[in-house]
């Protein structure tokens, strides 16, 4: 033990001096295609923990050389499951890992996402390397952020020889080391998640309602939606959380596209049905204007919208065809059998509206849908005030969308997370930010765990005798926060 002791510490004073004797060499590199930053300041300090805990960090890394081994396993699986016959599986498989299908759009502020992402998981990547490395006595040359193309990435160098000699075992510790912290810390991401609404709850309401963040300008919403309005229902169903927005949109745009009358299950006791419609009085039909055919089709004029009367089974039916404003028609009595139930029967009586109405529906064309969204306005501190006590406020308002409901249900940016108060301390975006930095933080550390479960070597080295451990990433193919 003694001898060991004064055999590292003259390993270690070598090591310093050659690396104050080096450190003055290094330059960073810039052509055409690459340009790094080398930074050797946090070399001893990274050494010195390395060395203290390095009983531990041993262990700590052994673990990782499992997981390393497991990850190639897992990679290999994964890229052979890319060649599926079917592109729907391999689309939601590269969702699921990436966090983006191949055909969504990369918006600026998901671009921003990753870039933060990327700094901070190949630094955690990174910092496993060197601590590592520490572990086993060996001191890094320096830290290293490059750019090689259009792909950022980073390294750690290590003196070639000294890693050389170390046994297999503790070497693969150290090769391991990146992906493994990357790993660790794509688990930290999912428990933060998990206790995010936890932490917020002083400040915030979580899964209630929907929140709107941000309504862009090429958005179907723009201008009926505002940022910090709330989502209250999507066609008489509410909705607490984006994926029951999106979830309820891919399952009511179904809907709209069967041909026959029967049913789809939703789940629970909720069932939709064919035919939506509105108790409509009869003096404001007769008032209403009458439109005309063209081209079989009946135009009607301006905003108006067309309706006519819905079918039932069991109720006199009169035929009429009317232009009528649709902000007027929503507010009244729903009839028909193409509402929410919760009854797992259809019930036929559904049609039959009150004494001097008639059941009206709208003419809609084929892949188009009639869609109603209830919305509370939070710009005032009365409305504030009521929560979600909509039945006694001026603060709720409906409109409906008429169009493709998927691609509406994408083009909107939606929160689970309510604020308190009117005037919150951290804004009303600020969980928003939160989930998303979280979320697309995991996604960038498992893709760097799949991408880096191999340890790459660079051989393009203008100094032979030092080995680089690699962290590449592909901006292209990562995330879509």
């Amino acid at each position: 033990m003694e001898i060991s002791g004064r055999r590292m510490r003259r390993f270690r004073m070598r090591f310093r001096r050659d690396h104050l004797t080096g450190g003055e060499n290094i330059e960073n590199e810039a052509s055409c295609c690459y340009c790094d930053l080398k930074i050797s300041n946090f070399n001893e300090p990274i050494f010195r923990l390395g060395r203290r805990f390095s009983g531990v960090l041993k262990v700590w890394f052994s673990i990782g050389l499992g997981f390393g081994v497991a990850s190639l396993i897992l990679v290999t699986v994964f890229l052979l499951l890319q060649f599926h016959s079917n592109p729907l599986f391999s689309n939601r498989l590269t969702s699921a890992v990436f966090g983006f299908s191949p055909s969504t759009r990369v918006s600026l502020s998901g671009i921003a996402y990753v870039l933060v992402s990327t700094v901070i998981t190949v630094s955690v990547h990174e910092l496993g390397h060197a601590l590592a490395a520490a572990s086993e006595g060996i001191q890094m040359e320096y830290i290293a952020v490059f750019i090689a193309a259009i792909f950022p990435g980073g390294l750690v160098a290590f003196d070639n020889d000294v890693l050389q000699s170390l046994p297999s075992f503790n070497a693969l510790r150290i090769y391991c080391a990146g992906i493994w912290h990357n790993a660790v810390f794509c688990a930290l991401c999912v428990f933060a998640l998990f206790l995010l609404p936890v932490m917020l709850s002083p400040f915030y309401k979580h899964g209630e309602s929907l929140t709107v963040v941000d309504v862009p300008s090429v958005s179907p919403l723009f201008g009926y939606l505002s940022p910090g309005d709330v989502i209250v229902s999507l066609d008489g169903i509410q909705v607490h959380k984006p994926s029951e927005w999106l979830e309820l949109a891919a399952i009511l745009d179904k809907e709209n596209s069967k041909t026959s009358n029967g049913s789809l299950y939703l789940g629970g006791s909720r069932r939709f049905h064919h035919g939506k419609g509105y108790c409509v009085p009869i003096s404001l039909i007769e008032e209403g204007y009458k439109g005309k055919m063209v081209e079989n089709q009946f135009v009607c004029p301006g905003d108006l919208t067309a309706f006519r009367t819905m079918p039932c089974s069991n109720a006199a039916i009169r035929e009429v065809s009317v232009c009528l404003d649709a902000k007027d028609i929503v507010k009244l009595q729903k009839c028909g059998d193409g509402w929410v139930t919760t009854s797992d029967t259809d019930n036929q009586s559904d049609c039959v509206c009150p004494q001097g109405d008639l059941c009206l529906q709208a003419m809609q064309s084929p892949g188009v849908l009639w869609t109603e969204i209830t919305y509370k306005r939070t710009s005032s501190q009365d409305c504030s005030r009521l929560g979600l006590d909509f039945n006694t406020s001026n603060c709720l308002g409906t409109f409906v969308f008429v169009g493709d409901l998927i691609a509406m249900s994408h083009s909107v940016h939606l929160t689970a997370y309510q604020p308190r108060w009117l005037f919150n301390f951290f804004g009303k975006s600020f969980p928003n930010i939160l989930e998303r930095s979280l979320t697309c933080t995991f996604h960038v550390s498992l893709a760097l765990v799949l991408l880096n479960s191999l340890p790459v070597s660079s051989t393009s080295n203008p100094t032979p005798n030092l080995i680089k451990i690699s962290c590449l990433y592909d901006l292209n193919s990562i995330c879509f926060c």
